[in-house]
Formats: C-alpha cells, sequence, structure tokens
C-alpha cells in the first residue's frame, strides 16, 4: 500500500473512531423542575428516547419539590463541573440561575432550556409549550362553562418560572380582553403541591361563596383544586392544566370539567434533539413549539389526545 492510500486508510479510521467517541462520550444532563409530578417522568422517557435516537448520553433529576429553588441551583452546578457537551435547564426560578448559565456560556456549553425558560439571553432555544395561549384557552372553557359571568380564581404552582408566570397572564389576560362580567378574585400560589394547594382551595372557597370556578395551573395545582372543592363540599368548574392519572380520573367523574395537556414526551425529546443539533454547528430556531391540546370527557379517548396523555 503506497502511501497515499494509507494516509487515506488512517484518516477514514480516525474519523470512524471520532463518530464512535461522538456517540459514546456525548453527555447532556437534563435538570428539571422536580419529580413529583407524572409530567416530568414523561419528559425523562421523551429525552431518553432521543438520546437513544441520536446515541448520547443523558441524565435526568430535579429536586424532590418545584419549591426548592436553591437545590436546583446546587444541581445545576454540579452537573456544569461535569464538563457536559451541553446541558437541558427547565428553571424554577427564571433568574436565580442566571450567574450558572453565563459560567456555562463562557466555557462554550451550549444551554437549552425546557418546559420553563429563563430570563436571560444564555439558552439557545427553548423546547416548550406556548404557554400564555395554552392558559388563555383555559380561560375560554372556564367563560362556556360559567356563563361568561361570576366570579373565578386561580391556584397556580408559582410566580418565579416562566411556565408560572405565563399561565397565570395567559388565563388572566384572556379574562380581561374577552369577558368584563367575570371577575378575577384570587390568585394564589402553592409550589405545585398537592397537599398546599388543597388547602388553598378551601381557604379561596371560603372567602368566596359565589365562586363559580377555579383554574389549576399545573398538575398538583388542579388536583389540590379537586380535592379542596370535594373536602369543602363544593360545586364549582374546575379547569386543570398537564395531565396524569389523577386528572384523567377527575374529568372522567365530572370533579374536573376538563385540562390543557402539555406533549411532554415531546417536549424532553425535543430538548436533546437541539442539544445534539447545537453541537452539530446546526441553528436553532429561538422557542421549539411542542404543541397543547383541551381535553374533557368528549375527547379524552381521541387518539390524538391519547397519544400527548401520560400516566
Amino acid at each position: 500500500m503506497n502511501k497515499r492510500n494509507l494516509l487515506k486508510l488512517s484518516l477514514a479510521v480516525g474519523l470512524a473512531l471520532a463518530g464512535n467517541a461522538y456517540a459514546q462520550d456525548t453527555y447532556i444532563p437534563l435538570i428539571s423542575k422536580g419529580f413529583q409530578h407524572q409530567f416530568w417522568q414523561a419528559v425523562k422517557q421523551g429525552a431518553e428516547q432521543a438520546a437513544t435516537q441520536y446515541k448520547v448520553k443523558v441524565t435526568f433529576e430535579g429536586p424532590e419539590t418545584e419549591a426548592m429553588v436553591d437545590k436546583q441551583i446546587d444541581m445545576l452546578s454540579a452537573a456544569l463541573a461535569k464538563k457536559p457537551a451541553a446541558i437541558g435547564f427547565a428553571a424554577l426560578d427564571s433568574q436565580a440561575a442566571t450567574p450558572l448559565l453565563k459560567k456555562a456560556q463562557a466555557a462554550k456549553i451550549p444551554v437549552i432550556a425546557f418546559d420553563s425558560g429563563v430570563d436571560s439571553d444564555v439558552p439557545l432555544t427553548t423546547a416548550t409549550t406556548d404557554n400564555k395561549a395554552a392558559a388563555a384557552l383555559a380561560a375560554d372553557k372556564m367563560a362556556g362553562l360559567i356563563g361568561s359571568e361570576g366570579e373565578v380564581a386561580l391556584v397556580v404552582h408559582d410566580q418565579t418560572s416562566r411556565t408560572g408566570i405565563d399561565r397565570r397572564d395567559g388565563f388572566v389576560n384572556q379574562i380581561k380582553a374577552k369577558y368584563p362580567k367575570i371577575k378575577i378574585v384570587d390568585i394564589q400560589y402553592g409550589a405545585g403541591d398537592q397537599l398546599k394547594s388543597t388547602e388553598i382551595t378551601k381557604s379561596i372557597l371560603q372567602a368566596h361563596p359565589k365562586l363559580k370556578g377555579i383554574f389549576g395551573a399545573n398538575e398538583g395545582s388542579a388536583i389540590g383544586v379537586v380535592n379542596g372543592a370535594r373536602e369543602a363540599k363544593r360545586q364549582i368548574v374546575i379547569i386543570g392544566y398537564d395531565s396524569g392519572k389523577q386528572q384523567k380520573d377527575a374529568i372522567m367523574s365530572g370533579a374536573m370539567a376538563g385540562a390543557i395537556t402539555q406533549n411532554p414526551v415531546g417536549i424532553g425529546f425535543k430538548t436533546v434533539e437541539a442539544a445534539v443539533k447545537a453541537l452539530k454547528g446546526e441553528k436553532l430556531p429561538k422557542v421549539i413549539d411542542t404543541g397543547f391540546y383541551w381535553y374533557d370527557k368528549t375527547n379524552i379517548t381521541d387518539p390524538k389526545i391519547a397519544a400527548v396523555l401520560y400516566d
């Protein structure tokens, strides 16, 4: 074999080995907002599907509850210390993580936001639901179910994450813009915790005996509203957000009128896919819209809806 052919063979082998190293050694940790909701398990499932397809290594973790901002920041710091190829991050506090994300940017580690973006230009993209539009649809459904007049309230998971802010504002702004006879009498925050949201709901119902409906802005909030209304023995219109077995059971029993479902598997998949594309130097859109649907007793078994619900 002459030197030229030997050089070509060596180059080809080197490229093949480099490709295998990329596949085996590309580490992409995902730091989520929590683990207590089935939603996050579905996001994890999607991330793992993408990891298999793109032959990369992913890990998925989050604090025990969505109130643990400091613990999430510690997890982000620990993940960055491992010098990953890229990182996915769903912020509990849209500002608290910015210093660490800037560190990642300085180290040329691509940051992909998912579910909940941050108040920073560091993330190359955010794989998320259009939460304002989805919550506006929830407001429209609430209005239709209460005759476009009366008192309503909101139980929201937080006022620091982009999802909490956008779902609150999407619902409130739609009511104010389209339904002048509907009055929002209270907005409370329950950290996405079922028990806390249950107690909040009971206090809202006690303070507002004429209340017609409550919007629960995530899985834990919505189940808390259902439980609170049941314990207070009050019949109100309840609209939720996300899916999970308890919400689906509540809709089938009539305790909840309906809910917005996201596409959590799609969120996880698109996050890892975007990280891989970033590592290849591909240009990413500022937002990857993963879609949302309204579901209730009439369409919960529709194949298109069933595909984005989760247990």
